[in-house]
C-alpha cells in the first residue's frame, strides 16, 4: 500500500474521529504514582564543548540524523501525547419517555477548557501509527504526534458545529471507507502472494535452469567509427569565411571520411575476431582496437567473471549458447562491435537463488490475484454524461531497446536480476 504518508494520516485521523474504538482515550491524567518524575536534563548546546571551546568539526563531514531513542524501557500504558483544553464528547444522559431532559446544573465540579485533557498512551499511539503504515519509522511517529492533536482539535470543533451530520460528510466518509477497504485488500493479497511454498520454489529452480546459468565471459569492444581530433581554433575561424558551397562540400568530404572509418572498423573487428577464435590474447586486441580508433582513453575490462542471461541485451543472448572455449561472431548494434569468448559455465545452487526465486514468484501470484479481481467486473458509463469512453488505464510505454554496457564504464558486479515488485493496484 504505497499512499503517501500525509494521506495515511488523513484517513487514520479520520477514522480515529469517527470510529468507536473498542478502548476509547483516557480523558483523565494518570494518577501520581505511575507519571514518571521528570529528569533534569542539561541545556542542549550545538556545538560539542571541549574545555570550554568548541570541539574541532571535520570539514565536510555530512550531519548524522539523530538516534531513534529506545522505547523499549516505556510501559504501554504510560502517556506520550498530552492535550490540554481538549475533552472528549461525553454522552448525553438518558431520559425517560415523555420527558424533556433538563441541562445539567452548573457545579463547582464543571470543567472548564483549561481543566480538559486528552491523553494518549503509548500503546494507543502505536496502534494507530501501525494501522498506518506496517513498518512505520520512528520519523513518522514524530511526524504523525505533530500533525495528530491539531487533527484532533478540529474534528472535535467539527462535531460540535454537527459536520459530522451532514449529508457531504456521510457521502465523503462513505467514499473513504472504500478507499481504505481497497488498501486493506491489496495488502492482504500482498500477504497471501508472499506465502510461496518451498515446494513451488523448488519445482521452479528445476523446470527453469537456464535463469540460474552464471557465466564467465571475455569481452572484446571495437569503436563503430574513429575518433577524429576536435577542431583547431584556425580551422573554426577558416569555417566561418566558406562560402556556402564550399560548406556543402566539406559536409560531404566528412560524411564519405565518416562512412569509410566505419568500414574500416567493420573489418578490423572481423579481423580481430579471427585472430581471437585462433587463441590471441583477448587484451592485447582489445588495445590494439583502441588504438586503431584512436581512442585516447584507458582500455576497458575484457573479463566478465559472473554474468547471467539478464545481464547482456537480447541482441547478445547467442553468446550464451557458446561452448567452454568458443568465440562468437562479430555481434553489431549501435554502440559498436562486440565480440565474446566463454570461458566457463556454471549454475548457481538452489540456496543461493531461492530468495530471487521467491520474489518471482510472489509477483507472479500478486498480479493473478490482482487481475482475477480486475476481470470480475465490467465498467459501462453513459456517454451522454461523462463524454466518450477512454481507457481506464494509463498508457503502455513500449520499451526501450536495451544496448550492451558501456565497455568504458566500470566493471560492473555480477548481474542478477532484481527482486520482482508487486504490480500497482488498479487506478481509481
Amino acid at each position: 500500500m504505497r499512499k503517501s504518508w500525509v494521506l495515511c494520516v488523513v484517513i487514520g485521523t479520520l477514522a480515529w474521529g469517527q470510529a468507536a474504538p473498542s478502548a476509547p482515550l483516557s480523558t483523565q491524567a494518570p494518577a501520581a504514582a505511575s507519571t514518571p518524575s521528570p529528569r533534569p536534563q542539561a541545556p542542549a548546546t550545538s556545538p560539542a564543548v571541549v574545555g570550554g571551546q568548541p570541539a574541532p568539526q571535520t570539514p565536510g563531514a555530512p550531519l548524522k540524523p539523530p538516534a531513534a531513542p529506545d522505547t523499549s524501557s516505556i510501559p504501554p500504558t504510560a502517556p506520550v501525547i498530552t492535550i490540554t483544553g481538549i475533552c472528549s464528547p461525553q454522552p448525553k444522559p438518558a431520559t425517560a419517555q415523555g420527558t424533556t431532559a433538563k441541562p445539567p446544573a452548573k457545579t463547582s465540579a464543571t470543567k472548564t477548557p483549561a481543566d480538559c485533557k486528552t491523553v494518549i498512551t503509548k500503546a494507543e499511539f502505536e496502534k494507530l501509527a501501525n494501522s498506518l503504515s506496517p513498518n512505520v519509522t520512528p520519523q513518522m511517529k514524530k511526524q504523525l504526534s505533530t500533525l495528530l492533536p491539531t487533527a484532533i482539535a478540529m474534528s472535535n470543533e467539527a462535531k460540535k458545529r454537527g459536520l459530522d451530520k451532514t449529508p457531504q460528510f456521510q457521502e465523503t466518509l462513505k467514499f473513504m471507507k472504500m478507499q481504505i477497504l481497497k488498501n486493506e485488500l491489496t495488502r492482504n493479497i500482498q500477504e497471501e502472494a508472499a506465502k510461496v511454498p518451498q515446494t513451488k520454489i523448488e519445482e521452479y529452480y528445476k523446470t527453469n535452469p537456464e535463469a540460474f546459468e552464471q557465466y564467465n565471459l571475455d569481452r572484446l569492444f571495437v569503436p563503430r567509427t574513429k575518433q577524429e581530433p576536435p577542431e583547431t581554433k584556425e580551422e573554426k575561424e577558416q569555417d566561418l569565411k566558406m562560402s556556402e558551397e564550399e560548406q556543402k562540400a566539406k559536409e560531404a568530404a566528412e560524411k564519405a571520411k565518416a562512412e569509410a572509418n566505419e568500414q574500416a572498423m567493420s573489418k578490423l573487428a572481423e579481423s580481430l575476431r579471427a585472430r581471437a577464435a585462433a587463441g590471441e590474447d583477448i587484451v592485447k586486441l582489445q588495445k590494439e582496437a583502441f588504438d586503431a580508433a584512436g581512442m585516447k582513453i584507458e582500455s576497458p575490462t575484457v573479463n566478465l567473471p559472473k554474468v547471467r542471461r539478464t545481464g547482456l541485451p537480447p541482441a547478445h543472448a547467442a553468446v550464451f549458447d557458446l561452448k567452454p572455449g568458443e568465440v562468437s561472431q562479430v555481434i553489431n548494434d549501435a554502440g559498436g562491435h562486440y565480440i565474446y569468448k566463454l570461458n566457463s559455465k556454471d549454475e548457481l545452487p538452489l540456496d543461493q537463488v531461492k530468495d530471487e526465486i521467491h520474489n518471482t514468484l510472489q509477483s507472479q501470484r500478486n498480479r493473478d490475484m490482482m487481475e482475477k479481481i480486475s476481470n470480475s467486473f465490467k465498467v459501462e458509463t453513459n456517454e451522454a454524461y461523462f463524454g466518450p469512453a477512454q481507457a481506464m488505464t494509463p498508457p503502455q510505454r513500449m520499451p526501450r531497446p536495451r544496448m550492451a554496457p558501456s565497455p568504458t564504464a566500470p566493471q560492473a558486479q555480477p548481474q542478477t536480476p532484481p527482486p520482482a515488485q508487486p504490480p500497482a493496484s488498479k487506478p481509481d
